[in-house]
């Protein structure tokens, strides 16, 4: 495993960042324990989570990490804790006053309650899930100042946050001498690539790592369309609705026909090129099997070619440089 700085904070981080929203919904706990020990023993030591993952059981994927560090061995120390606030946790609709977004009296609330389903004393890397258009930073970073000091937290973070807010909410820190938002997860990927224009430079020019969500685009730069040829994937699939369109099929199969031609499994050469990314940490791969971490665990090691590179930038153009790609 090769590992990186996380933004400019001092904290050593793997390439790859173990997601687990399956964990719960599509795998069951043992098989959810097998898989975080296996990406342990590979040198994966960032875990990603959220307070809301378990879909219908929310909160059951943290529990079922605080059940794996609780078998001991080190598990806890040995991993960077990443989990998430800002959804609603009550399970009533309409939700009760309070009990959702980033107010103080929610933050203190949410991060009691994960910590307590974690089985930890502390969260290393505490992420807002989504921006709050009513509570102002000052007001969350004071929140967060109280965590600090109480050990409950170390760092904080941000998720689908737009460039404008990751400035906002690191000048508002900066000004009373905090250390602001250390990481975003963003949705960025091959055929993804609006992240280019502004979150990407904005977490670049503040020191902020920045974290690929979905970096196979829900399954279509996995090798979808060879899968579904061998009639080894379900055609109600998350891609399947892209795939009707005539535009998107013709694009990944010159992709998929692109990286046969070079001999690479299309989902490796995906998370590889996000891994050539400036400013990109490491993307988040979700692995429901053991054989798909593996696979993810080989495009660490893989090398795109320069005519690989060109090739991929020719089929799934980017925006082109901000501002000059639409100001220009």
């Amino acid at each position: 495993m090769k590992y990186t700085q996380l933004g400019r904070t001092g904290l050593k981080v793997s390439r790859l960042v173990l997601g687990t929203m399956n964990f719960g919904p599509e795998t069951d706990e043992a098989d959810s324990h097998a898989i975080m020990d296996a990406a342990l023993a590979s040198g994966i030591n960032y875990f990603d989570t959220a307070n809301v993952y378990g879909r219908s059981d929310k909160g059951r994927t943290e529990e079922i990490i605080g059940n794996w560090f609780a078998k001991g061995g080190d598990r806890r120390d040995k991993t960077v804790l990443a989990t998430k606030v800002y959804g609603n946790m009550s399970g009533t609709t309409p939700v009760w006053p309070n009990h959702d977004r980033l107010s103080a009296v929610n933050i203190r609330r949410a991060v009691d309650a994960s910590l307590k389903r974690l089985q930890t004393d502390y969260i290393d890397i505490y992420q807002f899930h989504h921006i709050d258009r009513a509570t102002p930073f000052e007001e969350i970073w004071q929140a967060i100042d109280v965590l600090v000091q109480q050990g409950k937290i170390l760092y904080a973070g941000s998720s689908n946050f737009p460039g404008y807010k990751i400035a906002q909410a690191n000048e508002v820190a900066a000004r009373h001498g905090r250390l602001g938002l250390v990481s975003e997860q963003c949705l960025y990927n091959l055929a993804e690539r609006r992240a280019e224009m502004e979150v990407i430079p904005a977490a670049q020019e503040y020191g902020v790592g920045v974290i690929p969500w979905s970096p196979l685009n829900g399954g279509l730069l996995g090798g979808v369309l060879k899968k579904e040829s061998e009639g080894k994937r379900r055609k109600d699939g998350r891609s399947a609705g892209a795939l009707k369109n005539s535009k998107v099929r013709e694009q990944v199969q010159r992709y998929e026909d692109l990286l046969d031609k070079h001999g690479i499994e299309p989902g490796e050469a995906a998370l590889a090129w996000l891994l050539t990314r400036p400013g990109v940490t490491g993307p988040i791969v979700g692995p429901r099997t053991q054989e798909q971490l593996d696979s993810a665990l080989r495009a660490v090691e893989l090398e795109l070619s320069e005519e690989v590179l060109a090739g991929l930038d020719e089929i799934f153009p980017g925006p082109g440089p901000s501002p000059e790609a639409f100001a220009w």
